[in-house]
């Protein structure tokens, strides 16, 4: 090691002037002050993309191939929708297959052709079983089950019994729907780029079939996030890149498609589509925005039958369409990006609309009917709860709250004993009375994230975000846990759960579970 510093100090003590310092390499010197403020300026960028990265919306432009919209026009008059024919087409079809035959899987359907069916043989029990929840909030569109078997109140100590459990294709929270012993979910299979609605055996978890076709899409907190609505006949689905979708429930075949970012100019919602198609009288009700704020779609020819006008260019958001009885009038409901609107059932034409409410970055929970012409709507994102009130072909406000007395991130409250129920921003469970009034909150130690709920035989099962299931009584009195059990591994529990026959079936990011919750 040189001593350059004490050697100098010993000439100057000997009147010999100190050395001048030596010019520092220009070179060397730029790179010392541009590598740091480099590293600076990535390290800013990554930390923007960490932060910021799913609050982005979907830049999505409209695209041509598989999955591509059939014939029609935006904003002119209501055109049929060319359904598929034949059997199951593209790559690893046979020429001899027919509906619902086997077929290689993993394979995009090509442009103008059905869509691939894949049939999976073996093991699977047959359809059994006489109830369903089949769409987005059961049957009456409030989340409560139609059946009473008898479900238990209390838990053994590891949970109720896990009857199957099925590894999701790709990340996403798209609920199931259950009919006659079937469940139906949209999946995303991230091998082959293709969505996919899959066919299982509620008896044991095993594929029946499954449709898909080819749509490229990136996880950004999940990819499908819509519960399918299913009918004897068909099963109708939104994918994330909104692809409206009529399959027959039997077979998987394919019936039509529509592409509704090019055929309506949609814009996907930030985080993908999750909007859960509604099937009324024979159709198929879709809100794609654009240039149409609604359309209905005839299931069996995939004929547009009416379209709502969308003169002030309102978006789609995640909310789903929710029928009500409003001053004396059967009323589609929907909150778009502009406010809320409702839409009468039997030409499209827009009965009334309310632009007086908005939320910021993503609007999620749907519209509540609480009775006597009003409607609750809340949101997350500092949005809080409003109750509006209907009369004739005006909608007014009533009241307004803030998100800190209560505001819903995700899930839409249930209505029940007239009052409201549902996982608050400060992610308890809550009790809510019609003047917008908190009754009761479940507590600190009985907190669930932004999951789901549901209810059924006067109790509620809301599952947390963490895989968390608890059990508590349907009451306005208090909260009154009666019993919980870790039974997914989580992240992300958050689609909403589906119950018959005593069957609860639910998932996280990846993982779909059905319990036995009547003989747990």
């Amino acid at each position: 090691m040189s001593d350059n510093n004490g050697t100098d100090d010993r000439l100057q003590r000997h009147g010999v002037p100190r050395r001048p310092a030596k010019a520092a390499d220009p070179t060397v010197r730029l790179l010392s002050i541009g590598i740091p403020v480099v590293a600076g300026i990535v390290g800013v960028i990554l930390i923007a993309v960490l932060v910021l990265g799913d609050r982005q919306s979907v830049d999505v432009d409209p695209r041509s191939g598989a999955g591509q919209a059939a014939t029609g026009t935006p904003g002119g008059a209501p055109q049929a929708v060319e359904p598929a024919q034949g059997g199951p087409a593209g790559p690893g079809a046979s020429p001899e297959s027919g509906p619902g035959q086997a077929a290689q899987g993993g394979q995009p359907a090509q442009p103008g052709q059905p869509a691939q069916v894949a049939q999976t043989s073996g093991g699977t029990a047959a359809p059994s079983g006489v109830g369903s929840w089949p769409r987005f909030r059961n049957t009456n569109f409030n989340a409560e089950s139609t059946q009473n078997v008898g479900l238990a109140r209390s838990w053994p100590a590891g949970g109720p019994r896990e009857v199957w459990s099925v590894r999701m294709l790709g990340p996403g929270h798209a609920g199931p729907a259950i009919h006659r012993g079937r469940v139906f979910v949209l999946d995303y299979d991230t091998g082959s780029r293709q969505d996919v609605l899959r066919c299982l055996s509620l008896a044991d978890g095993n594929e029946t079939w499954r449709m898909s076709y080819a749509v490229d899409i990136k996880d950004n907190h999940g990819i499908s996030r819509t519960v399918p609505t299913v009918t004897d006949d068909y099963v109708v689905t939104m994918g994330p890149m909104g692809h409206v979708t009529c399959t027959r429930t039997n077979s998987g075949e394919r019936v039509w498609q529509i592409d509704t970012v090019a055929t309506y100019g949609t814009k996907i919602p930030g985080w993908y589509t999750g909007q859960c198609p509604l099937i009324d009288n024979g159709k198929a009700i879709i809100a794609p925005g654009g240039s149409a704020l609604m359309i209905a779609v005839d299931l069996a020819s995939g004929n547009v039958a009416w379209q709502t006008p969308n003169p002030s260019n309102w978006d789609m958001t995640h909310t789903s369409i929710i029928p009500m009885q409003l001053a004396g009038k059967k009323t589609y409901v929907y909150t778009a990006t502009g406010g809320i609107v409702g839409v009468s059932p039997t030409d499209g034409s827009v009965l009334w609309s309310f632009s007086g409410w908005s939320v910021n970055t993503a609007n999620v929970p749907s519209p509540v009917s609480v009775g006597d012409n009003r409607i609750f709507i809340t949101g997350g994102y500092g949005a809080g709860s409003l109750m509006l009130r209907v009369s004739g072909n005006s909608a007014s406000q009533m009241w307004k709250i803030p998100q800190n007395v209560f505001g819903s991130h995700q899930h839409t409250p249930i209505f029940h004993q007239n009052h409201l129920f549902g996982v608050a921003m400060d992610r308890q469970f809550v009790c809510l009375d019609l003047s917008g009034k908190r009754v009761w909150s479940s507590g600190h130690t009985a907190t669930f994230g932004i999951g789901p709920y549901i209810l059924a035989e006067g109790m509620f099962c809301v599952l947390g975000d963490d895989g968390t299931l608890v059990l508590a009584e349907a009451s306005t009195s208090g909260w009154n846990e009666l019993t919980r059990a870790t039974v997914l591994a989580g992240p992300d529990a958050w689609a909403p759960p589906a119950l018959a026959d005593g069957m609860l079936v639910c998932r996280d990011r990846d993982t779909m579970i059905c319990l036995d919750v009547k003989n747990p």
